[in-house]
């Protein structure tokens, strides 16, 4: 389990990561988005590729699953934070932050 203060705060450990709004939802970024906070559903969105979606909802469906629209089909891929390890969201995380580079 990870607390909504602990995802924002491993969000913007990565190096040059910076927090903004984006369409009322914290959203961090280097180039562009890797990573959105949705506060009131508890869930993290990390921009994956679709590979690495893939891998990420092949170990646990119930913790990592496409964002149900287009972007989840480019690898959107949303965090359940009530159920997730950190270990888990900070491999998922950096990987989106490596993309956003």
């Amino acid at each position: 389990m990870v607390d909504i203060e602990t995802a924002r705060q491993m969000a913007l450990s990565l190096s040059g990561a910076t927090e903004h709004d984006h369409f009322g939802k914290p959203a961090f970024k280097v180039k562009r988005i890797f990573s959105t906070l949705w506060i009131n559903d508890r869930r993290m969105m990390v921009a994956l590729t679709p590979v690495d979606q893939s891998v990420f909802h092949s170990f646990d469906a119930s913790i990592f699953h496409p964002v149900p629209n287009k972007w989840g089909l480019k690898g959107a891929t949303f965090v359940e934070l009530d159920l997730v390890r950190p270990e888990m969201l900070q491999d998922a995380l950096t990987l989106a932050w490596e993309k956003s580079c």
